[in-house]
């Protein structure tokens, strides 16, 4: 019986993660290699695993990012139509160019007094995904569960959680109901680690980088196509950065309404979309992945949202009462939070970065926008001390990289004892004297 819950376990695995290669499945939806900019794809795996014999959830704790939203910089927009307003008044602007300069003064407009918002979009991907949750889990809602919500003070990630909690209200108004959104839960919401950023920073972690990035360098073509002459490109255009702006503004396109009427994307070809990606990934990675690069210990960045979910389990487990915690963030919580955990091997570490994508760390898997991590807890009652859990990464079992004999299932006792001696031995060797 072990042996064929494993067996369905990794067939559902492999759907999730997919037999393509990113540059395949980049070519099958251009959208992906938007990285964190890339739209919530809702769950890939339509079928859990059962589960264990005698037990049901009634517990779960939930860390998401906040949905799809606008731009963030006024700057991606100046920057474009500076370089291409320029280039019109000295009459080296060509039709396409003068065509693109259209469109991104449009979305300009139409992101103006809108800047990092909540879209559309953003609110119906956290409506959808607590519907989802309730519907899946439904022996943890019943009368009476307490739903605390705990958000950043950033307006999008409020509004994400208003959305959420509006949605289970609708479904079930017999749950009891709390929300924050204070400066007080700041310090797992929005981890910081100034020591942890410093080495992430090294001249070392850099030259790797600008390395990797000229060995993929792709902007001429895209970039020339936008000018009458290629002497005034060569002269008076950064092409590189003129890209990279442009690449940012197609991707974030896709969540707002505007993506309805245009695109840029038609500026790039396949070999474009995939080479500015992989550059993308590699500074996700660099930024917050396990690489020697960067000194290895970036996840830990996300220990204390780790610890608050280690703690606020252990105060719910043995109460009668049913409960979800729901805590709203950024990507930059949950990217290294998923690194951290090493959910479905992205605790990879390697200091060749042509390797990431062989070895299958794919950044849009763990962060488009509402990207989640979803610990979904089971009993058979409260006097049960084996209490078991999964854990969901954007609604798909995930694995870890501790030892279990009912996989996707792990013993809670063996999570907690493996984590929390990570995170003190990492803070006992980093104390001051």
């Amino acid at each position: 019986m072990k042996r064929a819950v494993s067996v369905f376990f990794m067939l559902a695995l492999a759907t999730v993660v997919g037999a393509q290669s990113p540059k395949a499945e980049l070519k099958k939806n251009i959208r992906l290699s938007a990285s964190n900019l890339s739209v919530y794809p809702g769950p890939q795996q339509r079928k859990l695993t059962p589960a264990p014999e005698g037990k049901k959830a009634f517990y779960i704790s939930h860390f998401g990012r906040h949905g799809s939203r606008h731009q963030t910089r006024v700057t991606d927009f100046e920057y474009v139509t500076n370089i291409l307003r320029r280039a019109q008044i000295d009459d080296a602007l060509s039709p396409l160019g003068a065509d693109v300069l259209s469109r991104v003064m449009t979305m300009h407009q139409d992101t103006e007094h809108r800047i990092g918002e909540l879209t559309t979009l953003g609110a119906q991907q956290h409506r959808d995904i607590i519907r989802r949750m309730y519907e899946r889990f439904p022996t943890v809602f019943e009368k009476g569960t307490l739903v605390d919500a705990r958000s950043t003070t950033a307006v999008r990630c409020v509004l994400s959680m208003n959305h959420a909690m509006m949605q289970l209200m609708k479904l079930n108004p017999d749950l009891k109901f709390y929300q924050d959104a204070t400066m007080t839960d700041r310090h797992y919401l929005t981890p910081s680690d100034k020591e942890l950023q410093a080495r992430c920073a090294t001249v070392e972690t850099k030259d790797s980088y600008v390395a990797y990035c000229q060995k993929h360098e792709r902007w001429r073509r895209t970039v020339d196509q936008l000018f009458n002459d290629t002497a005034y490109v060569n002269h008076h255009v950064n092409g590189e950065r003129l890209n990279y702006y442009l690449f940012r503004l197609a991707s974030g396109l896709q969540n707002t309404e505007l993506s309805q009427q245009m695109t840029l994307y038609d500026l790039f070809d396949d070999e474009d979309i995939y080479q500015n990606w992989l550059r993308d990934n590699a500074f996700w990675y660099l930024t917050y992945g396990v690489s020697p690069l960067n000194g290895g210990d970036q996840p830990f960045i996300a220990r204390e949202l780790l610890r608050n979910i280690i703690n606020q389990a252990d105060s719910c487990l043995h109460l009668r009462q049913n409960s979800v915690h729901l805590r709203f963030g950024h990507d930059t919580a949950l990217m290294p939070l998923v690194c951290l955990l090493g959910l479905d091997g992205y605790d990879l570490a390697t200091d060749n970065l042509e390797q990431l994508e062989k070895s299958g760390w794919v950044n849009y898997r763990i962060f488009p926008m509402a990207c989640n991590v979803q610990f979904i807890f089971y009993r058979k009652d409260v006097h049960d001390n084996d209490i078991v859990f999964k854990v969901l990464l954007n609604e798909n079992e995930a694995t870890l990289p501790i030892k279990t004999d009912m996989a996707p299932y792990y013993h809670w006792s063996d999570f907690r004892d493996y984590y929390l001696q990570r995170i003190n031995a990492y803070e006992e060797s980093h104390a001051e004297d």
